[in-house]
């Protein structure tokens, strides 16, 4: 799915593709004046020609007025799935909206409900399609066609992916496999079960999941599906170090990529081919793909394709020894990682926020039911003695108390929530969005009482290394110790967050720059000082540091942000595991 690009890049876009494996491919070409047969051909070659389905659906257009309300409904689908195709979700919502709601047809609705839930996601409209998902749950078990519930089943695991909730969605995956008949292609639903193994970091290259996917989505009858599998296949085989083998599979599957012409696939394609050559030391040509995938990116894109273009062009600048091109790279690549950190965060909220919503429907629904089992009593009690009466007052008291109980534990988990949003899931500190903000805001009180303060950035010597050999179990692990270690030497009223990934920011409130510097090479040697085991295995790690001073540069956090970032940069390209000033920091000094 097209919104679904997690810690590392899903190229899946199923939002495009959902709903055209309803009907059995293979139809022979139909006869110009028969519109079921015409109607038939285009759903079988979506998915295997779709140039040739579009010349069908706009020569079956030109028939509109000769339809039948049924085949005009079937024609409003298969336009509906074209817009969306095509990425213009507003319009595409609006028609499929229109069938679910009017077209009469449960089976049309199902489709256009299973296309509609990829869309909204698509079109980061989370908290409708988490909405659309709870009522397509609740209305399968009356769901009897066999391909109906395989749709509806493969849709609701991808929506359920996108939530973080990986082991649903493998189960909704299974589920739908399940339903497929002998005979017949499970490639729609081995595909969405590749896509949310991927997504939740359970795939590589030889899991069987992604063969049993190859087997059920052939070239030669799926090329769009194929493709996209393919692209996933190259970016695992990038993650685990066979740069060679993602080239040969990337000039393997080009043509079809060319002749498709689905832009997701080829910006795929290229930053995978940009990431590879880079890995092989062909810097130019590395930096020339990359810089094409750039050009194509739009104002407030957050594709995963730009931000992996910005990190190859980073890394080939900073290998040149460019580093004001280094710098300015990684600026936008840091942009495109914090958006990319808000919309997972967004999704988890509109998830929740469904959940709470659904809890409190469930909570209202259980008061109305006992207040009326309440009024029925006294009705009943009206004609009994004091002792009745009081025997209804306390039942009144036992039903107030199991409500008040209920809206208690509901407050508790809206509190909970907003609590655990603050925080990163790993470590227990600040993520990345409420550090920034609550750094933000302690630098203005900082500078309306003229206090001094200081920005360290702190980023893990050669984490990735860790994480390759020794898995990654043991660099949570690490990242946690060094978080351990990070506090020992903070005060109460310092701020500290994860920035993303093996990277760290320290707000230290009242401190001078001297008091920097040596609380900064605290950390340091504490971290450098600091030993982890795990299964026998064990592993040292160094930081390396960058700090900024508010008696430098002022109070601004952007500027104190790009000053350690510089900084930390700086001792990164010194030979790392060590503490550097920001240059406008280091002359004030």
């Amino acid at each position: 799915m097209a919104w679904l690009f997690g810690s590392t890049r899903t190229r899946l876009v199923w939002a495009g593709l959902a709903g055209c494996l309803c009907w059995q491919t293979g139809l022979a070409v139909a006869a110009l004046a028969n519109p079921d047969a015409l109607i038939k051909q285009i759903y079988a070659l979506q998915v295997t020609d779709h140039a040739r389905s579009l010349q069908v659906l706009a020569q079956l257009n030109q028939q509109a007025a000769n339809l039948t309300p049924a085949q005009q409904w079937q024609m409003r689908y298969l336009n509906a799935w074209e817009v969306m195709y095509q990425g213009d979700y507003a319009k595409s919502e609006a028609m499929l909206s229109d069938v679910i709601e009017r077209s009469g047809n449960q089976q049309l609705a199902n489709h256009a409900s299973a296309a509609l839930l990829s869309q909204l996601g698509a079109a980061r409209h989370y908290t409708e399609a988490f909405e659309l998902a709870n009522r397509v749950a609740a209305r399968l078990p009356q769901v009897t066609d066999a391909k109906d519930r395989r749709l509806l089943l493969s849709n609701l695991s991808q929506v359920m992916g996108s939530a973080g909730q990986t082991d649903l969605a493998v189960r909704y995956a299974r589920m739908a496999m399940a339903t497929v008949p002998a005979g017949e292609s499970q490639c729609y639903p081995a595909s969405i079960l590749v896509e949310v193994l991927y997504y939740g970091k359970r795939l590589k290259s030889d899991s069987p999941e992604l063969q049993q996917a190859f087997e059920a989505c052939p070239v030669t009858t799926v090329s769009l599906y194929n493709t996209n599998l393919q692209l996933i296949l190259a970016d695992l085989l990038l993650q685990e170090g066979q740069p060679r083998k993602v080239l040969a599979l990337i000039d393997r599957i080009q043509p079809r990529i060319d002749t498709n012409g689905y832009v997701p696939a080829r910006l795929s394609a290229l930053v995978d081919r940009a990431s590879a050559l880079a890995a092989l030391g062909e810097d130019d040509a590395a930096r020339r793909l990359a810089s094409a995938v750039v050009a194509e990116g739009k104002s407030g894109d957050i594709d995963a394709w730009l931000k992996e273009a910005y990190e190859v062009l980073y890394h080939v600048e900073k290998k040149q020894g460019n580093a004001a091109a280094a710098l300015g790279y990684y600026e936008k690549f840091a942009a495109l990682d914090k958006a990319y950190l808000d919309d997972i965060h967004a999704r988890a909220l509109a998830y929740e926020a469904v959940e709470q919503h659904v809890l409190a429907q469930k909570l209202e629904t259980e008061k109305l039911s006992q207040q009326n089992a309440d009024l029925r009593t006294q009705q009943q009690l009206d004609a009994k003695t004091a002792e009745a009466n009081r025997l209804y007052l306390a039942l009144l008291l036992m039903a107030l108390g199991f409500g008040a109980l209920w809206m208690f534990r509901l407050k508790r988990s809206q509190l909970r929530f907003k609590r655990l949003s603050h925080l990163d899931g790993l470590t227990a500190i600040y993520n990345r969005q409420h550090f920034m903000g609550e750094a933000d805001r302690a630098l203005r009180q900082s500078e309306k009482r003229k206090g001094a303060a200081c920005l360290a950035f702190i980023d893990l010597d050669h984490f990735k290394r860790i994480n390759d050999s020794h898995g990654h179990a043991t660099g949570d692990l690490v990242l946690r110790r060094v978080v351990d270690a990070c506090r020992q030497h903070l005060r109460i009223a310092d701020l500290f967050g994860r920035l993303g990934g093996e990277e760290f920011g320290i707000l230290l409130v009242d401190c001078s720059s001297e008091q920097g510097v040596a609380i900064a090479e605290h950390i340091r040697a504490t971290i450098e000082a600091t030993v982890v085991e795990l299964d026998g295995v064990i592993v040292t790690v160094s930081t390396s540091i960058g700090l900024a001073f508010t008696d430098g540069i002022g109070h601004d956090l952007h500027r104190l942000c790009t000053e350690a970032d510089a900084a930390l940069y700086r001792a990164k390209h010194d030979g790392r595991n060590c503490v550097m000033t920001g240059v406008e920091s280091l002359a004030m000094a």
